[in-house]
């Protein structure tokens, strides 16, 4: 398969790296946006760029009939102009604000302990810890703003809120800029009585390479708009 790598950094060279031990090909990297001339080889593109650019990326890539994997946080104000697109154009693309298998997982058991706990949520204040290095630009991050969400759509909390102080219907979000930390996710629930903890550690970017390389190969020859839910079926 021909893999287009749109944003060449830490990220997109992990990418190069994995996508080359699965025995795929490298057609075009760069941290530009590219054109139809660039893509012309491409099978799928995985796009890991910066929020200003995510956007246009995406939708040269659909215009261009080229399924897309994207990993890029901090756009999703305009998700839905994507998905329109998308859907007009019968095109193929695929969103997670984390590829890692472990951390998508995650997501499922933070959903069902939410769900759980959702008969009692009066009892349980909820806080989301997540650190990163300080080169990721989005605050909180996308990963975070998941576990929020999918507690919030369990109705245990009515919202969420960054760094201050909060009232017992949100769930306070700690977001944290650290040297050379990959991403740490915490999420807490507490109460007078007790305490339930779930982590996740990504010690390298491999992890979410690896995961991004799978939803290409997933994706290669399908229509629609997905995520890493139906890549793994879960």
């Amino acid at each position: 398969m021909n893999i287009a790598i749109i944003g060449y950094g830490k990220m997109g060279k992990s990418i190069e790296k994995i996508a080359k031990i699965r025995n795929h090909q490298i057609s075009f990297f760069s941290n530009k946006s590219p054109c139809n001339i660039s893509l012309k080889n491409a099978d799928v593109a995985v796009e890991f760029s910066c929020p200003d650019s995510a956007f246009n990326n995406i939708n040269i890539c659909i215009e261009n009939n080229i399924p897309v994997v994207c990993g890029t946080t901090g756009w999703l104000e305009k998700f839905h102009l994507i998905k329109d697109i998308c859907k007009k154009k019968n095109g193929t693309f695929l969103y997670s604000s984390n590829f890692s298998i472990g951390m998508n997982i995650f997501y499922e058991i933070n959903h069902k302990l939410s769900k759980l706990l959702f008969p009692y949520s009066i009892n349980y204040e909820i806080k989301i810890e997540e650190i990163h290095h300080k080169e990721k630009m989005d605050r909180p991050s996308g990963t975070a703003l998941v576990l929020a969400k999918n507690i919030i759509n369990n109705k245990m909390k009515k919202t969420w809120i960054l760094d201050k102080k909060k009232t017992k219907n949100q769930i306070l979000i700690i977001s944290k800029r650290l040297d050379n930390e990959t991403g740490i996710h915490r999420v807490l629930y507490q109460s007078k009585i007790e305490n339930i903890e779930i982590k996740h550690q990504a010690y390298n970017r491999e992890g979410f390479a690896t995961g991004a390389i799978i939803a290409a190969e997933w994706i290669k020859d399908k229509k629609g708009i997905f995520s890493m839910k139906e890549v793994l079926g879960i």
